[in-house]
């Protein structure tokens, strides 16, 4: 069946800087923004949420905020109850069903690879991944270290598409062919 949401999604933060503006535009039409920003004061996360927020209507993109802050225009919430599309974190099988006790209508699980935003953090694997998003009745996202070649090899796993944060840079080459 395929996925209602969607299955490409940019996770956000302050390490981005200026780079965060080419990734929005790699995306491809129909994906997801989870804007993080976390540690940016309240009026810049604002004004930085209502410039993305431009971007992200312009280019047809799902826009979700993180974080108890409600900012207006987001079409969705992570890692909380809300209106619009639910997206949820799960580094394992019990977090990954609490949230769709929720609501989510999206589970990202993570991190499936070691990745650069959370050095030293050990990786699931692909088998606990993968049992982490078996039989979820959510679109199911991999997160941690993922890019559209590393999404191909576990996709037949039970996900549906990947979140990233390095694979959409320019610096990580050329845009992802989907």
């Amino acid at each position: 069946m395929p996925a209602r949401h969607p299955v490409r999604w940019l996770m956000t933060d302050e390490r981005q800087g200026a780079g965060l503006w080419p990734a929005l535009e790699r995306l491809p039409r129909g994906a997801g923004v989870i804007f993080r920003h976390y540690r940016t004061a309240p009026r810049e996360r604002r004004a930085l949420f209502a410039r993305v927020r431009g971007v992200a209507r312009r280019r047809g993109l799902v826009l979700v905020v993180a974080g108890e802050a409600r900012l207006r225009g987001a079409t969705g919430v992570h890692a909380r109850r809300g209106r619009g599309i639910v997206t949820w974190p799960a580094h394992d099988r019990r977090e990954a069903l609490a949230g769709v006790r929720a609501g989510a209508d999206v589970v990202l699980v993570s991190p499936v690879f070691a990745t650069r935003s959370h050095p030293g953090a050990a990786a699931l694997g692909l088998w606990r991944a993968a049992a982490i998003a078996r039989w979820l009745p959510v679109t199911v996202i991999a997160l941690g270290g993922m890019d559209e070649r590393r999404f191909r090899r576990i996709a037949a796993l039970g996900f549906d598409g990947y979140a990233a944060i390095d694979a959409w840079s320019a610096s990580s080459g050329p845009s992802p062919r989907i």
